[in-house]
C-alpha cells in the first residue's frame, strides 16, 4: 500500500506573494531546499515552509517535488521567521526574500557544493630556484622565501606577510608555486578562554563610555542607542560589549553601511581578538560568499562585519547586533526587496532576545524619536576619547564652486605643520556638465532627465550617473556649433587638478567611486593615508563616515548648499548629518582640528543652529516641525512606485490605484493619500517613474491596506511595460 503523501507548502523566487503547494513522500522540515517543477521550467530551487493537511488544489493537479536538497533544513526557525516578517512587513513575496538569506550559489536546484579554501603551494621548481634568480622583481623575491621557508600559504597568512594577489599570480605563472583548493573541515572553533581572547589589552574607558557599557544588559532584548560625539569612542565601547559576548561563547554580528569602512573595522577588530572574523559584503565572489556563510552556520566565525545583507546571516549562537552609523541611507536597499537592515536588525535582536546597540554621531530622527519616547535607551558620549573639543566649523561665504583662497591659505598652513587635510565635495567627475557660452547648450543626457557629467581622469567622456550612458567629449556645440565649450561647476576630479598645481609637492589622494574601482585601491589609499606624511585628500561621502585619520587636521566642505533647498522632507536632516559626519573627520587624536565650509548661505538659520548648538538641538527642532506636519516618525510612509516607457501608462495605473485603495480605506483625518506624481527625476533610462504616496497615523491600518491592495493588484494583469512595487517607510522620492 502507497504511504499517504505530505503536502508542502514551498516559497519559490516568483513575484507571486503566495506559497505553492507540493507532494512529497516524505516529511521535510521548515526550511529544506528543494528542487520542484514549476510552470514551464523542469526545476527550480524552493524552501520549505511547512506542511499542510489539505491542500485548495485538486489532488490530480498537485505536482510532486523532485527530491530534497539537503540533508538538513538550511533556514533555522529564527532566520525562517526573520524573513516571514521581511515579505509580511514590505509586502515582498517570501521566496524572494528566502533568496537574499542564502547565497547565489544556493539557489539553484542542485545539491550544496563543498565549502573550500585556496591555499598556494610551492612546486619541486620552487623549492630549488635561488631567490636572487628573482632580484629584478622584489616583491616575488620576498614570496619565493615565504613559500620556500613555510611550503604552503593560506590567504590569511598571504595578507599577514603582505602578498598581493598579483605577486602570487606572477609566481604561478613562473610555475613555482601552485593554487589549490582544499575542501574545508567545517567544525566550530573553539570557543576562546577569557585569558586568550584578546590580543592587545582594552583601552581604560572614560567615565561616559563606562556608564555607557555597564548600562547594556546581555541575555535580553534591549535597543540601545549610542549617540557618541564623532571620535567619542563608540567603536572602543562596541568592542568591550562583544568581549562580553564572546566571553559566553556566543557570536557578534557587526553591520556597517559601506564596504570602504570594512577594511579598516577588520583590521580594529583582528588587533584586539584572537577569535575568527569574517566579512560579508557585495564584492565577495559567489563562492567566496558561500564559503563564509558556511563558515558564519557552523560556528567557525565568531564576529562577523558586514554590510546591509549580512543582517540575514545564520549565527546559531548570536548574541549581540551592532548597526554602526544607523543613521546611513545605504541601509535601505533601493532596489528588489526595499528592506532596511536597521529596522530587520532590531527585529532578529528582539526574536533572539538579545541586545542591539544603534551607534551614530548624527542619530536618524527616527532612532531619536524612539529613544526620546522610551522605546531605546539612549547612551551618551559628549566627549572626545582625545579629550580635545570637537571644531566648530567657520563659514566662507562664496559663490565659486572652486576653492576659495582663505581655504587654500588654511591647506597651506596645515601642510606646513607636517599634517594632512580633507576636501570634501560631494560631486563626481571633472564638473557637474559642460555648458556652451555662445547659446547656452547643456550636455543633456538622452535617456534621463539628468545632466551628462563631465570626467577627464580614467577616460575623457561624459558619463550620466544614473543610467551609465557614456559618450565622448563634444568639440563643437550639436546646437551652435561653437568652440565655446566650457565645464561648469566642480566635482573631484577638477578639486583634484587644482591642488595638484598649486601643491604639486604633496600627494593629491582623490577617493570617490570612479577611483577605487579596483579591488584593493581603497585599502592602499587608506594605509597610504595612515602612514601620517602630509598629504590632501580628495573626496565624496565615501570619506564622510567611520573613517579614523589620526593628522587630519584640516577639513573644507564644498557644494552642501543645494540641500538647505531640497524637495525632499528630509533634506535638513541628512545635510545636517553629512556636515556633521565631515566635520568630526578632523583633530581626533593630539592635534587640534579645523573645518572650513563654503557657502552663499553663511546666515541660513539651520546652518547657524548646526553650528552653534551642535546636531542633536538640531535634530529636536526637526523633530518639532516633522511633528507639526504629521511626517515620519509621528506618521507612516509608504509609496507604490510605478515605470513604464510611457507617461501617461504609469499615470492612469496609479489613478487606478488610488481610486482602489480609497475604496479599501477611504481618506480620513489619520489617513492622506498624495498623488499619482512625478519621481524627483521622472525620466530614467527611458522610462517614466511616478509615486502615489500613502501617510497613515496607524501603522496597522497601514498594513492592512496595502496587503489587500497587493492582492488585488497581483490579481489583475498589468499593462505590457509596466511596473509596480510598493516601498514601506520610503528614504527617497
Amino acid at each position: 500500500m502507497t504511504p499517504a503523501a505530505h503536502i508542502l507548502q514551498i516559497a519559490l523566487a516568483s513575484p507571486l506573494r503566495r506559497l505553492f503547494d507540493y507532494k512529497s513522500q516524505h516529511a521535510l522540515s521548515p526550511g529544506t531546499r528543494v528542487a520542484v517543477p514549476f510552470g514551464h521550467q523542469k526545476s527550480v530551487m524552493g524552501i520549505v515552509i511547512r506542511t499542510i493537511q489539505d491542500s485548495s488544489t485538486p489532488a490530480d493537479k498537485l505536482r510532486e517535488i523532485h527530491h530534497p536538497l539537503d540533508d538538513q533544513p538550511l533556514f533555522n526557525q529564527e532566520l525562517l521567521a526573520l524573513c516571514q516578517w521581511c515579505a509580511d512587513y514590505y509586502h515582498y513575496p517570501l521566496g524572494e526574500v528566502c533568496q537574499l538569506a542564502i547565497p547565489t550559489l544556493l539557489r539553484k536546484p542542485e545539491a550544496m557544493p563543498q565549502a573550500t579554501i585556496t591555499r598556494w603551494q610551492i612546486t619541486e621548481k620552487g623549492r630549488t630556484t635561488p631567490t636572487a634568480s628573482l632580484k629584478r622583481a622584489r616583491k616575488q623575491q620576498q614570496a619565493l622565501a615565504h613559500f620556500q621557508a613555510l611550503e604552503s600559504i593560506s590567504p590569511e597568512q598571504a595578507k599577514e606577510n603582505e602578498l598581493s594577489t598579483a605577486t602570487l599570480k606572477a609566481l604561478v605563472e613562473k610555475a613555482l608555486i601552485t593554487r589549490q583548493e582544499q575542501v574545508q573541515v567545517l567544525e566550530p572553533a573553539s570557543t576562546a578562554s577569557p585569558a586568550t581572547l584578546l590580543k592587545t589589552p582594552a583601552l581604560t574607558l572614560n567615565s561616559e563610555q563606562q556608564q555607557a557599557l555597564t548600562q547594556l544588559k546581555l541575555n535580553t532584548f534591549n535597543a540601545y542607542l549610542l549617540n557618541g560625539l564623532t571620535g567619542s569612542g563608540k567603536t572602543e565601547v562596541y568592542l568591550q560589549a562583544i568581549e562580553k559576548v564572546l566571553q559566553q561563547g556566543q557570536q557578534a554580528l557587526v553591520l556597517v553601511p559601506e564596504i570602504g569602512l570594512t577594511p579598516q573595522t577588520v583590521s580594529r577588530f583582528e588587533q584586539r581578538f584572537t577569535v575568527p572574523i569574517t566579512t560579508v559584503h557585495s564584492n565577495l565572489s559567489d563562492k567566496q560568499r558561500f564559503n563564509r556563510w558556511q563558515a558564519t552556520r557552523t560556528e567557525q566565525a565568531q564576529i562577523v562585519i558586514g554590510t546591509r545583507s549580512s543582517i540575514f546571516t545564520p549565527l546559531p549562537k548570536l548574541g549581540l547586533i551592532i548597526v554602526d552609523e544607523e543613521h546611513d541611507l545605504s541601509y535601505k536597499q533601493q532596489e528588489g526587496v526595499r528592506y532596511s537592515a536597521r529596522d530587520l536588525a532590531t527585529v532578529r535582536a528582539q526574536k533572539r532576545d538579545i541586545p542591539l546597540i544603534l551607534g551614530s554621531a548624527t542619530p536618524s530622527l527616527e532612532s531619536l524619536h524612539n529613544a526620546l519616547g522610551g522605546r531605546y535607551q539612549l547612551l551618551t558620549l559628549t566627549q572626545r576619547a582625545n579629550q580635545q573639543a570637537a571644531p566648530t566649523p567657520e563659514c566662507i561665504e562664496t559663490s565659486e564652486p572652486q576653492l576659495h583662497p582663505k581655504t587654500l591659505a588654511a591647506i597651506e598652513q596645515t601642510l606646513s605643520q607636517g599634517l594632512q587635510a580633507l576636501v570634501f565635495i560631494n560631486r563626481r567627475g571633472y564638473a557637474p556638465t559642460l555648458i556652451c557660452q555662445s547659446c547656452g547648450w547643456i550636455s543633456q543626457c538622452p535617456n534621463c532627465d539628468s545632466r551628462m557629467t563631465l570626467h577627464r581622469s580614467g577616460g575623457a567622456q561624459l558619463h550620466c550617473h544614473h543610467c551609465d550612458t557614456r559618450s565622448p567629449i563634444p568639440h563643437q556645440c550639436p546646437h551652435c556649433n561653437s568652440s565655446k565649450l566650457e565645464p561648469l561647476g566642480s566635482g573631484t576630479q577638477r578639486t583634484e587638478e587644482q591642488l595638484e598645481q598649486l601643491f604639486n609637492n604633496t600627494p593629491v589622494l582623490r577617493i570617490d567611486r570612479d577611483s577605487v574601482s579596483r579591488k584593493g585601491q581603497l585599502e592602499r589609499l587608506f594605509e597610504q593615508v595612515n602612514q601620517g606624511e602630509p598629504c590632501i585628500l580628495v573626496g565624496t561621502q565615501m570619506l564622510a563616515k567611520g573613517h579614523h585619520f589620526a593628522k587630519l587636521g584640516l577639513v573644507a566642505i564644498l557644494g552642501l548648499d543645494s540641500a538647505f533647498f531640497s524637495s525632499d522632507f528630509r533634506g535638513a536632516e541628512r545635510m545636517g548629518q553629512l556636515l556633521t559626519q565631515v566635520a568630526g573627520r578632523a583633530g581626533r587624536e593630539q592635534h587640534a582640528g579645523r573645518v572650513l565650509i563654503q557657502t552663499q548661505f553663511a546666515d541660513h538659520p539651520l546652518l547657524q543652529q548646526l553650528i552653534q548648538e551642535g546636531y542633536n538641538p538640531f535634530a529636536r527642532t526637526a523633530l518639532h516641525e516633522r511633528q507639526a506636519t504629521a511626517m515620519p516618525p509621528y506618521e507612516h510612509l509608504a509609496t507604490v512606485r510605478c515605470h513604464a516607457q510611457q507617461p501617461q501608462l504609469a499615470q492612469k495605473f496609479l489613478t487606478q490605484v488610488r481610486r482602489r485603495a480609497e475604496q479599501i480605506a477611504p481618506p480620513h483625518t489619520g489617513l492622506h493619500y498624495l498623488g499619482p506624481f512625478s519621481a524627483s527625476m521622472e525620466k530614467r533610462n527611458n522610462r517614466y517613474h511616478f509615486l502615489l504616496q500613502i501617510k497613515c497615523a496607524s501603522r496597522g491600518e497601514r498594513q492592512h491596506l496595502l496587503q489587500q491592495l497587493c492582492t488585488q493588484l497581483e490579481n489583475d494583469r498589468s499593462p505590457t511595460g509596466l511596473h509596480w512595487l510598493v516601498d514601506i517607510d520610503p528614504q527617497e522620492f
